[in-house]
């Protein structure tokens, strides 16, 4: 079941939901609004023409760090990875789901493909799968309201957290990282 406000202030009062830095007026009915950061990466399609998911894609992607008053140009079809300002995180009890917000839905952005899901236990800066779907290139910037996360308790705590443990790739990110897809190829699931 998805948290209301309410619900939603208790489980940050109780340090179930974090989300830092905090701003109350960023609460809505059952989600809290996240704003975009300033860092990015995009494939350098100069220097490579394929993506191979058994390899390392680290270098194939370029960094792209915008200044507080300089926009991000995503162009129409483009695809860059980018990254939610706030931290947010959950307890063993809890997920959460990113979603976009509506006003930026009807813009053509998308602000995720396919990974909008907190696992129980991880804290990070969500990634941002950015794809512009307009006709027109979008100028995006630092701090802009971007995202909504809402928040669901589990049946029970998981067992096993979002951790190494089991294999997590993405744990307490706090800058876009590549798809560490390759890792699954190498032998045991395990660099």
């Amino acid at each position: 079941m998805i948290l209301s406000d309410r619900d939603i202030r208790s489980a940050l009062d109780a340090g179930d939901i974090i989300v830092d830095p905090f701003d109350q007026k960023y609460i809505q009915p059952a989600s809290i609004d996240l704003h975009l950061d300033r860092h990015f990466l995009m494939f350098d399609r100069q220097k490579h023409y394929v993506i191979d998911p058994k390899k390392r894609l680290d270098d194939m992607m370029t960094d792209i760090e915008i200044a507080d008053d300089q926009p991000f140009v995503l162009h129409p079809g483009e695809f860059a990875l980018g990254m939610v300002f706030e931290i947010t995180g959950v307890s063993k009890e809890y997920v959460g789901r990113l979603e976009g917000k509506s006003s930026i839905g009807r813009m053509g952005l998308l602000i995720h493909v396919t990974a909008g899901f907190l696992d129980p236990g991880n804290s990070l800066k969500m990634t941002l799968e950015l794809y512009n779907t307009s006709t027109m290139p979008m100028l995006l910037y630092y701090k802009m309201p971007i995202a909504q996360m809402a928040f669901e308790k589990i049946s029970s705590p998981c067992d096993v957290p979002y951790s190494t443990e089991i294999g997590s790739k993405y744990i307490g990110d706090m800058k876009p990282r590549a798809s560490q897809m390759w890792k699954n190829f190498v032998e045991g699931g395990e660099v």
